[in-house]
């Protein structure tokens, strides 16, 4: 009896889990550049005083990311790119700490810093910084030009570069801000890509989310009827415990 109950209370938690990874796919489904989360389970012995080989239980093991391209849709806007293949953009997180991301509709702040989301666009010596009032071109290389206010094409000037890395996308991690981080280094931090000089981008375009929302409907009902399933087996076993009991006392 007691079988039954590990194995639908685990498999009730794990579907709980997985029905927040769907959720939040399902929810980012519009947002530029997004990577779909991905969810597993694995079954494990139930450890401690429990230890049987009839007893296992249901776990949720290291989630991932669905790295495939989502659908690109050209705006026409100066300051939107989409990363070509496997490139990604470097932008400072909150903490100071350098990540990654496929999102690429940037922004200019008063101070003419470019941004990402609000985070800096890193450079290849930091935050790139824009003339105010400056007119703004990317090139394929991430090259950043610009006409400053009330000159001509003559006066073109390059004043960055953003820097662009291909890593190996099975090693980065998303963190809780939806940022990818490299892999640790020795310090058991995130390391710093380095820059690639062949990675490319496309100007005035933008790459979509890669979740698609048909699919995410699909998995949230596949995933609460598995849920509603895991219920009604921890209702049979209290049922069949109840019923059991019924009989040993009339024995007794």
């Amino acid at each position: 009896m007691d079988r039954m109950l590990y194995t639908a209370m685990s498999g009730a938690k794990n579907a709980m889990d997985q029905q927040s990874v769907v959720t939040n796919n399902l929810s980012n489904v519009t947002t530029t550049g997004f990577r779909a989360q991905l969810q597993a389970a694995r079954s494990v012995p139930v450890q401690g005083d429990a230890l049987l080989a009839t007893r296992t239980s249901v776990v949720t093991t290291t989630p991932g990311s669905d790295f495939s391209q989502g659908p690109v849709e050209f705006t026409g806007r100066a300051l939107d790119v989409a990363m070509q293949g496997n490139a990604w953009m470097a932008v400072l997180a909150d903490d100071g700490s350098e990540t990654y991301t496929k999102r690429g509709d940037l922004q200019l702040d008063s101070d003419g810093v470019l941004l990402n989301v609000g985070r800096p666009v890193m450079g290849g010596g930091g935050p790139i910084a824009v003339p105010q009032g400056a007119q703004v071109s990317i090139g394929a290389d991430g090259t950043i030009s610009a006409i400053p206010a009330g000159e001509g094409p003559e006066a073109l000037v390059e004043v960055g570069r953003i820097k662009l890395v291909t890593p190996d996308e099975q090693f980065l991690t998303r963190g809780d801000d939806g940022l990818f981080r490299g892999p640790l280094n020795e310090e058991g931090e995130p390391g710093v890509l380095p820059g690639d000089e062949n990675a490319r981008l496309v100007s005035g375009a933008l790459e979509g989310s890669n979740v698609s929302a048909v699919d995410a409907m699909v998995s949230m009902i596949d995933v609460a009827r598995r849920y509603d399933m895991q219920m009604k087996m921890l209702s049979t076993a209290d049922e069949n415990a109840q019923r059991a009991n019924s009989i040993l006392s009339v024995q007794g």
